[in-house]
Protein backbone atom coordinates (compact mmCIF):
# COMPACT_ATOMS: atom_id res chain seq x y z
CA UNK A 1 0.00 0.00 0.00
CA UNK A 2 2.70 2.89 0.92
CA UNK A 3 6.08 2.32 -0.70
CA UNK A 4 8.94 4.31 0.08
CA UNK A 5 9.71 6.68 -1.95
CA UNK A 6 12.71 8.81 -0.01
CA UNK A 7 13.91 10.01 3.22
CA UNK A 8 10.98 10.78 5.46
CA UNK A 9 8.34 10.25 2.35
CA UNK A 10 6.16 7.83 1.51
CA UNK A 11 3.26 7.19 -1.92
CA UNK A 12 0.34 4.87 -2.54
CA UNK A 13 -1.79 4.75 -5.47
CA UNK A 14 -5.52 4.28 -5.02
CA UNK A 15 -8.48 3.35 -7.51
CA UNK A 16 -9.16 4.92 -10.63
CA UNK A 17 -11.35 8.49 -10.32
CA UNK A 18 -13.75 9.22 -13.64
CA UNK A 19 -13.36 13.04 -15.20
CA UNK A 20 -15.57 13.74 -17.95
CA UNK A 21 -15.18 10.28 -19.08
CA UNK A 22 -11.42 10.16 -18.24
CA UNK A 23 -9.93 7.57 -15.84
CA UNK A 24 -7.40 8.79 -13.68
CA UNK A 25 -5.16 6.91 -11.14
CA UNK A 26 -4.87 8.43 -7.72
CA UNK A 27 -1.63 9.00 -5.74
CA UNK A 28 -0.87 10.44 -2.33
CA UNK A 29 2.30 10.82 -0.13
CA UNK A 30 2.78 10.67 3.22
CA UNK A 31 5.85 12.87 5.03
CA UNK A 32 6.91 12.63 8.05
CA UNK A 33 8.04 15.84 9.90
CA UNK A 34 10.89 16.32 12.35
CA UNK A 35 8.16 16.60 14.90
CA UNK A 36 6.98 12.83 14.13
CA UNK A 37 3.67 13.94 13.08
CA UNK A 38 2.25 13.32 9.28
CA UNK A 39 1.51 16.05 6.50
CA UNK A 40 -0.63 14.04 4.09
CA UNK A 41 -0.57 15.04 0.75
CA UNK A 42 -3.54 14.88 -1.43
CA UNK A 43 -5.26 11.98 0.00
CA UNK A 44 -6.84 9.08 -1.59
CA UNK A 45 -9.71 7.12 -0.87
CA UNK A 46 -8.97 5.70 2.36
CA UNK A 47 -9.94 2.18 3.60
CA UNK A 48 -9.54 0.67 7.63
CA UNK A 49 -6.25 -1.49 6.03
CA UNK A 50 -4.93 1.43 4.75
CA UNK A 51 -5.28 3.38 7.62
CA UNK A 52 -3.75 1.44 10.00
CA UNK A 53 -0.79 1.09 7.83
CA UNK A 54 -0.75 5.12 7.82
CA UNK A 55 -0.82 5.02 11.75
CA UNK A 56 2.17 2.92 11.81
CA UNK A 57 4.32 6.09 10.62
CA UNK A 58 2.81 8.26 13.55
CA UNK A 59 -0.10 11.18 13.83
CA UNK A 60 -1.64 12.55 10.99
CA UNK A 61 -1.27 15.77 12.13
CA UNK A 62 -1.99 17.79 8.76
CA UNK A 63 -3.93 16.74 5.33
CA UNK A 64 -3.46 18.97 2.90
CA UNK A 65 -5.70 19.66 -0.68
CA UNK A 66 -3.13 21.12 -3.14
CA UNK A 67 -5.13 22.17 -5.52
CA UNK A 68 -8.57 22.72 -6.22
CA UNK A 69 -9.54 19.81 -7.93
CA UNK A 70 -8.15 17.65 -5.50
CA UNK A 71 -10.80 16.86 -2.55
CA UNK A 72 -13.13 13.59 -3.08
CA UNK A 73 -11.70 12.17 -0.43
CA UNK A 74 -10.86 15.14 2.23
CA UNK A 75 -14.04 14.29 4.24
CA UNK A 76 -13.51 10.60 5.09
CA UNK A 77 -10.06 11.60 6.30
CA UNK A 78 -11.35 14.21 8.17
CA UNK A 79 -13.85 11.78 9.70
CA UNK A 80 -10.95 9.54 10.64
CA UNK A 81 -8.79 12.17 12.05
CA UNK A 82 -11.11 14.84 13.37
CA UNK A 83 -7.98 16.09 15.31
CA UNK A 84 -5.78 17.09 12.21
CA UNK A 85 -5.50 20.22 10.44
CA UNK A 86 -7.54 20.35 7.35
CA UNK A 87 -6.05 22.99 4.54
CA UNK A 88 -7.54 24.39 1.46
CA UNK A 89 -5.82 25.60 -1.84
CA UNK A 90 -7.16 28.89 -3.15
CA UNK A 91 -10.67 28.23 -4.54
CA UNK A 92 -11.44 24.76 -2.70
CA UNK A 93 -13.57 26.82 0.26
CA UNK A 94 -15.89 27.91 -2.08
CA UNK A 95 -16.49 24.81 -4.39
CA UNK A 96 -16.89 22.78 -1.05
CA UNK A 97 -18.83 24.68 1.53
CA UNK A 98 -19.81 21.35 2.79
CA UNK A 99 -16.33 20.87 4.15
CA UNK A 100 -15.36 22.76 7.42
CA UNK A 101 -11.38 23.82 6.34
CA UNK A 102 -9.09 24.63 9.41
CA UNK A 103 -6.56 26.92 7.51
CA UNK A 104 -5.71 28.16 4.01
CA UNK A 105 -2.62 27.13 2.11
CA UNK A 106 -0.65 30.05 0.62
CA UNK A 107 2.77 31.32 -0.61
CA UNK A 108 5.03 30.54 2.38
CA UNK A 109 5.25 27.32 4.54
CA UNK A 110 2.94 27.20 7.56
CA UNK A 111 5.37 26.94 10.94
CA UNK A 112 4.29 23.66 11.49
CA UNK A 113 6.02 22.45 8.53
CA UNK A 114 8.67 25.08 7.51
CA UNK A 115 11.59 23.43 8.25
CA UNK A 116 10.39 19.77 6.54
CA UNK A 117 8.81 21.33 3.54
CA UNK A 118 8.83 24.50 1.20
CA UNK A 119 6.01 25.94 -0.50
CA UNK A 120 4.59 28.03 -3.68
CA UNK A 121 1.68 28.79 -5.16
CA UNK A 122 1.93 28.00 -8.94
CA UNK A 123 0.18 31.57 -9.91
CA UNK A 124 -1.58 32.70 -12.82
CA UNK A 125 -4.20 29.67 -13.63
CA UNK A 126 -7.72 29.89 -14.97
CA UNK A 127 -8.11 26.15 -14.12
CA UNK A 128 -6.99 25.80 -10.88
CA UNK A 129 -4.47 27.76 -8.52
CA UNK A 130 -1.93 24.82 -7.79
CA UNK A 131 0.24 24.90 -4.53
CA UNK A 132 3.82 22.91 -5.03
CA UNK A 133 5.24 21.71 -2.75
CA UNK A 134 9.41 20.50 -1.46
CA UNK A 135 10.00 17.81 0.46
CA UNK A 136 13.28 19.19 1.77
CA UNK A 137 14.85 15.46 3.25
CA UNK A 138 13.92 13.62 0.07
CA UNK A 139 14.60 16.28 -2.49
CA UNK A 140 10.95 15.76 -4.00
CA UNK A 141 8.74 18.32 -5.62
CA UNK A 142 5.42 17.36 -5.68
CA UNK A 143 3.10 18.60 -8.42
CA UNK A 144 -0.34 17.38 -8.54
CA UNK A 145 -1.96 18.27 -12.58
CA UNK A 146 0.22 20.91 -13.30
CA UNK A 147 2.63 18.28 -14.64
CA UNK A 148 0.94 15.11 -16.11
CA UNK A 149 1.76 11.90 -17.94
CA UNK A 150 -1.29 8.86 -18.80
CA UNK A 151 0.08 5.52 -20.13
CA UNK A 152 0.16 5.05 -23.55
CA UNK A 153 -1.21 1.60 -23.25
CA UNK A 154 -4.03 2.97 -21.11
CA UNK A 155 -6.36 5.07 -23.32
CA UNK A 156 -7.30 3.63 -27.08
CA UNK A 157 -9.96 5.84 -29.36
CA UNK A 158 -10.90 8.77 -29.23
CA UNK A 159 -9.79 9.07 -25.74
CA UNK A 160 -6.46 8.61 -26.62
CA UNK A 161 -6.73 11.06 -29.15
CA UNK A 162 -7.32 13.65 -26.85
CA UNK A 163 -4.62 12.72 -24.09
CA UNK A 164 -2.35 12.99 -27.30
CA UNK A 165 -3.42 16.44 -28.15
CA UNK A 166 -3.34 17.31 -24.50
CA UNK A 167 0.57 16.72 -24.35
CA UNK A 168 -0.42 13.70 -22.06
CA UNK A 169 1.24 10.42 -23.36
CA UNK A 170 4.55 11.73 -24.12
CA UNK A 171 7.54 9.57 -23.68
CA UNK A 172 8.07 11.63 -20.15
CA UNK A 173 5.69 13.48 -17.83
CA UNK A 174 4.87 17.43 -19.16
CA UNK A 175 2.03 19.88 -18.43
CA UNK A 176 -0.69 19.22 -20.57
CA UNK A 177 -1.53 21.84 -23.22
CA UNK A 178 -5.11 22.93 -21.86
CA UNK A 179 -3.17 24.19 -18.35
CA UNK A 180 -0.13 25.81 -20.55
CA UNK A 181 -2.93 27.70 -22.71
CA UNK A 182 -4.60 28.87 -19.25
CA UNK A 183 -1.70 30.76 -17.81
CA UNK A 184 -3.38 33.93 -18.19
CA UNK A 185 -0.80 35.67 -15.88
CA UNK A 186 2.68 34.14 -17.36
CA UNK A 187 4.75 36.91 -15.62
CA UNK A 188 3.33 35.71 -12.45
CA UNK A 189 3.75 32.11 -13.16
CA UNK A 190 7.38 32.57 -14.10
CA UNK A 191 7.95 33.94 -10.65
CA UNK A 192 6.55 30.70 -9.25
CA UNK A 193 8.71 28.88 -11.18
CA UNK A 194 12.00 30.97 -10.38
CA UNK A 195 11.39 29.38 -6.89
CA UNK A 196 10.38 26.18 -7.89
CA UNK A 197 14.11 25.96 -10.07
CA UNK A 198 15.91 27.00 -7.16
CA UNK A 199 15.30 24.16 -5.08
CA UNK A 200 18.07 21.24 -4.85
CA UNK A 201 15.19 18.80 -6.32
CA UNK A 202 16.10 15.69 -6.68
CA UNK A 203 12.71 13.62 -7.52
CA UNK A 204 9.51 14.99 -8.85
CA UNK A 205 6.30 13.04 -7.84
CA UNK A 206 2.74 13.73 -9.53
CA UNK A 207 -0.71 12.40 -8.49
CA UNK A 208 -0.77 11.40 -12.25
CA UNK A 209 2.06 9.76 -14.35
CA UNK A 210 5.75 8.13 -13.65
CA UNK A 211 7.30 9.65 -11.14
CA UNK A 212 10.92 11.17 -12.08
CA UNK A 213 13.82 9.83 -9.67
CA UNK A 214 16.85 11.53 -11.53
CA UNK A 215 18.01 14.58 -13.39
CA UNK A 216 14.80 16.26 -11.62
CA UNK A 217 16.40 19.77 -12.12
CA UNK A 218 16.61 19.43 -15.79
CA UNK A 219 13.50 17.49 -16.10
CA UNK A 220 11.25 20.28 -14.53
CA UNK A 221 13.65 22.83 -16.87
CA UNK A 222 12.21 20.71 -19.67
CA UNK A 223 8.78 20.72 -18.85
CA UNK A 224 8.79 24.33 -17.90
CA UNK A 225 10.73 25.23 -20.94
CA UNK A 226 7.62 27.10 -23.10
CA UNK A 227 6.60 28.84 -20.10
CA UNK A 228 10.14 30.30 -18.78
CA UNK A 229 11.45 31.27 -22.25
Amino acid sequence: MLKEFGREIWIADGPDVSVFGFHYPTRMAVMRLSSGDLFIWSPIQLSESFRAVVDALGRVRHIVAPNSLHHLFLPEWKRAYPEASLYAPPGLREKRGDIDFDADLGNASSPDWADDIDQVLMQGNRITTEVVFFHIKSGTVLFTDLIQQIPANRLSGWRAVVARLDLMMGPEPSVPRKFRLAFTNRSGARDSLKRIFAWPAEKVLMAHGTPVEEDARAFLRRAFGWLSK
